[in-house]
C-alpha cells in the first residue's frame, strides 16, 4: 500500500502544503534549498508536528490531525539516515549499527549486524571508529544502522552530498542494490537532478512548498512544467 502523504505547516514566514504517495519504490523530492524538502522527512519521522494532514504508511496511521493522532517518532517504523550521517564518534562501527537495534535480543541484534556487516562490505571494519573509516563506508554504517531496525520505509536526507563523484556513483548503485532487496518505499531528498534521474522510480519536484510537478524519469524531458 506503500507511502501516503498530506501534510501543512507555516513557520516562520514559510507555509507547506504537499500531498503525495508513493508505493514501494524509491522517490526523490527534488527541489532547490528552503521548497520544503527536509520539513516533509522531519514531519514523516515525527521530529515536526504538522498542522493540518496525514501520513499513512502501509494502511498504518502515523498522524492524522482530524483523528487527533500523532504517533512518537520512536514508535514511527521508519529508518533514517540524516545529511551527516549522525553516526556517534565515540562508538565503533559495530556499537554504531548495534544501536540501531532497539528492541532486538543481544543475541538477535548480534546476529543482524553481523549479516549487515558482512553483505555491506564492512567486514574487518567492526572496532574502529567513525574518524577511521572513509566516506563510503560511513555512508554504509549509517544505512546499515537504519535498516537493522527492519523499518517498513527509508528516509535519506541528501546522505551523499559530502560525497566526491566516484563515490556518489558508487553509493547510487548501492542505493539500487538495497531497493531490489528490501522492497519497501524510500524518500530520498535531493537537489542534484542528475541523482535524482539515476536512482528515481519517481520524482517529486517541490517549489516553494508546494509540488509542482510528480512523475518517472523519463517523463520530464517530454513534458516539463517549467
Amino acid at each position: 500500500m506503500g507511502l501516503q502523504v498530506k501534510l501543512e505547516k507555516a513557520v516562520k514566514g514559510f507555509s507547506l502544503d504537499i500531498n503525495w504517495e508513493i508505493g514501494n519504490e524509491l522517490a526523490v523530492l527534488f527541489g532547490y534549498s528552503g521548497a520544503g524538502k527536509t520539513m516533509t522527512l522531519q514531519m514523516l519521522s515525527g521530529f515536526v508536528k504538522p498542522d493540518n494532514g496525514f501520513i499513512r504508511l502501509s494502511g498504518t496511521v502515523l498522524h492524522d490531525s482530524a483523528g487527533k493522532i500523532n504517533i512518537q517518532p520512536q514508535d514511527r517504523p521508519f529508518g533514517y539516515v540524516f545529511q551527516d550521517l549522525a553516526l556517534f564518534p565515540h562508538m565503533t562501527v559495530m556499537k554504531n549499527i548495534l544501536y540501531g537495534a532497539t528492541g532486538a535480543s543481544k543475541k538477535d541484534g548480534m546476529a543482524l549486524a553481523n549479516c549487515f556487516i558482512r553483505e555491506f562490505k564492512l567486514g574487518g571494519l567492526e572496532r574502529r571508529y567513525p574518524h577511521e573509516i572513509s566516506g563510503g563506508q560511513k555512508q554504509r554504517v549509517a544505512l546499515a544502522r537504519a535498516l537493522i531496525r527492519q523499518p517498513e520505509a527509508l528516509l535519506l536526507d541528501e546522505p551523499f552530498s559530502a560525497l566526491d563523484r566516484p563515490l556518489r556513483l558508487e553509493m547510487r548503485h548501492f542505493l539500487k542494490d538495497l531497493m531490489d532487496r528490501f522492497h519497501i518505499p524510500v524518500v530520498l531528498v535531493t537537489h542534484d537532478f542528475e541523482e535524482a534521474r539515476a536512482v528515481a522510480d519517481k520524482i517529486i519536484i517541490y517549489e516553494n512548498g508546494t509540488i509542482s510537478q510528480t512523475g518517472s524519469p523519463e517523463e520530464f524531458p517530454k513534458r516539463p512544467v517549467n
